[in-house]
């Protein structure tokens, strides 16, 4: 029975996400959770308001990417 191709693609789209996925649960949860460790709540409160904007812009800077990749291949 022979084996379906792989897909390279798609495999790296995937991963792609994944990786998008945990980089920004890294910055806001381990980021957050560590102010408020050192900190305290107020401040992880605050450094939470810091984070999320840049995990916004990091996930804006993927979509603006993919959406070269795709207007590329057409």
């Amino acid at each position: 029975m022979p084996h379906k191709p792989t897909n390279y693609r798609q495999t790296r789209h995937k991963q792609d996400r994944f990786l998008l996925i945990l980089v920004v649960a890294v910055l806001v949860g381990i980021g957050t959770g560590l102010i408020y460790l050192i900190w305290g709540f107020q401040d992880a409160i605050a450094g939470l308001a810091c984070l999320l904007p840049g995990a916004a812009i990091i996930v804006g800077l993927w979509f603006l990417l993919s959406l070269i990749e795709k207007w590329v291949k057409e």
